[in-house]
């Protein structure tokens, strides 16, 4: 690898930590405690992945559901796997019937934006494929979780009381009646260090668990979540439930510096984050990292990346243009003559004419997963099942309802995705995985982690602490306070309208694992949130 493991550029923030055994980076530490000790129980990287996976909803549900998506991407046995366990709209709703509604946009809440939840599935399909121990056991930290409880730590205690006061304006009626009862303690939202705990969701897991994941598609926590739809006007069916599974994908990648970057293809919007970097390949970066030029460059490229992403990308049996046509040399090539030294007001090419968590986990095997899964925008669509602790995500807010759009609402179809999980290699050999939680900042946040470890050679910790920025729209530029004063008066003079942020939050939460060249594993946490470098 290029960083230097041992020279820190941000020390009054955290350092890298190293491992030979077995490492697990996640955004509690609960979730990767609960990996590590299923790699001292003689799992592997995906086992360990899985039970922190499952955890996670349980201790930190701002971000994540039992009732949400994820995807994955798998290095086993020499080569690199994709997991798309992102669920379609209900077969019995249509776009033209949310029209008839008076909706002119998807909403947030309720049970329109619903859609088939996918990571329980993704729990069982990379514990089959990939596992050594049996579900019963990679989930049972995250069952003790959820029945003994566990103290609230300072980010996710913060992000509950602002979902609790939003929700409280926003959901009205019995139909969100259940989310107050299970979010809640003696009534209120906990505080930061009091025990929440839910036997809901306790047997919840236990269920999952020991079916392999069928109950939540065929079994008895099926059966719960249609009769809550039919009793409150839901258009989820059995039907859709029992015929969804995650499929397998091949992964989509681009060469970025001599190393390959790797993502999942579509209906996610990981082909953003590669587009922009093929874009960035064909120009030269400064290595030192804190320059105007650099930000305006990378800034640059991911509003050119994003806009066609926004156009194009949707369910990829609907999109009009193929992925290799977006990640074409010849694309890239037409879409860099449009940088100059002002900010540009970006617009689509013609191509070929928000909540979430994200984890990784390494073993000594070689194995390495990098993992997110969501329930957006917090806690999802303010919708849970009664006693099971199910907090129903809300993906299908990200829909269109414009009939010439190939991301338009339709049954079966699964929306434009936000969550993206990462992985970095080398002449053919792993480096590791990477990823920032953060919706539409996503691939915005891939980037900047690449062009730190390539361009700038930052380390995985360096890399998450160093200052980040989002392109919003149009010229607008959300920058961390961080960002030297220098570099703020650079871009606001070549056009870019800038917003210094007081709350990281709108920047994302990432961890890395890399595999150095004599194997030693070097891991980074997020900053800004209440992360976890767990290591065996």
């Amino acid at each position: 690898m290029q960083f230097s493991p041992g020279i820190y550029r941000y020390p009054s923030l955290r350092s890298s930590l190293y491992a030979s055994r077995g490492m697990v980076c996640a955004s509690t530490p609960q979730a990767a405690q609960a990996g590590l000790s299923i790699l001292h129980k003689g799992g592997n990287a995906i086992d360990a992945a899985v039970a922190a996976a499952a955890t996670l909803p349980v201790v930190e549900p701002t971000g994540n559901g039992i009732g949400g998506d994820a995807f994955a991407l798998i290095w086993s046995g020499g080569r690199l796997y994709g997991l798309n366990a992102s669920g379609p709209a209900p077969g019995g709703l249509t776009a033209d019937m949310i029209r008839a509604m008076g909706h002119t946009e998807m909403p947030k809440y309720g049970w329109l934006p619903v859609t088939v939840p996918g990571a329980p599935a993704a729990w069982a399909a990379l514990s089959r494929r990939f596992g050594r121990l049996p579900l019963t056991e990679t989930m049972a930290p995250a069952i003790a979780y959820a029945e003994e409880g566990y103290p609230l730590s300072t980010v996710v205690g913060k992000l509950w009381r602002r979902a609790w006061d939003n929700f409280s304006h926003v959901l009205e009626g019995e139909l969100f009646s259940h989310w107050f009862e299970h979010f809640s303690l003696n009534g209120r939202p906990p505080e930061v260090g009091e025990i929440w705990r839910s036997p809901h969701m306790a047997r919840t897991l236990r269920s999952i668990a020991e079916t392999d994941g069928r109950s939540f598609y065929e079994g008895e926590l099926a059966e719960r979540i249609i009769a809550f739809a039919r009793s409150t006007g839901g258009y989820l069916s059995a039907d859709d439930l029992a015929a969804f599974s995650s499929k397998w994908v091949e992964p989509i990648s681009v060469r970025y510096r001599g190393y390959d970057v790797w993502e999942i293809p579509p209906n996610g919007h990981g082909i953003a984050a590669l587009m922009a970097l093929n874009i960035l390949d064909g120009l030269e970066l400064n290595p030192e990292r804190e320059t105007a030029r650099n930000y305006h460059l990378m800034i640059e490229a991911v509003k050119l990346a994003l806009t066609d992403a926004k156009k194009y990308v949707a369910d990829p049996a609907y999109m009009t243009v193929t992925p290799a046509e977006l990640l074409s040399p010849a694309y890239a090539e037409d879409r860099r003559r449009l940088i100059g030294e002002r900010a540009l007001l970006p617009e689509p090419g013609r191509p070929g004419a928000g909540g979430t968590v994200y984890l990784c986990t390494a073993d000594q095997e070689g194995n390495m997963v990098s993992y997110i899964q969501s329930n957006y925008m917090g806690f999802g669509s303010g919708l849970v099942v009664p006693e099971t602790g199910i907090a129903l995500h809300n993906r299908g807010n990200n829909f269109s309802l414009s009939e010439d759009d190939p991301n338009c609402y339709g049954p079966g179809k699964r929306p434009y995705h936000t969550i993206i999980p990462g992985f970095l290699t080398h002449q053919g050999r792993p480096v590791g995985p990477f990823g920032v939680m953060g919706g539409f900042m996503q691939p915005q946040a891939h980037v900047q982690v690449v062009c730190n470890t390539l361009d700038f050679a930052l380390n995985p910790q360096d890399t998450l602490n160093a200052p980040r920025w989002q392109w919003t729209q149009g010229r607008k530029i959300d920058v961390e306070m961080s960002v030297p004063g220098h570099i703020l008066q650079d871009l606001l003079a070549r056009g870019h309208d800038l917003n210094v942020l007081v709350d990281p939050g709108p920047v994302g939460k990432g961890q890395i694992i890399w595999r150095m060249d004599n194997g030693v594993l070097c891991g980074g946490t997020e900053p800004r949130t209440d992360g976890t470098v767990a290591v065996y």
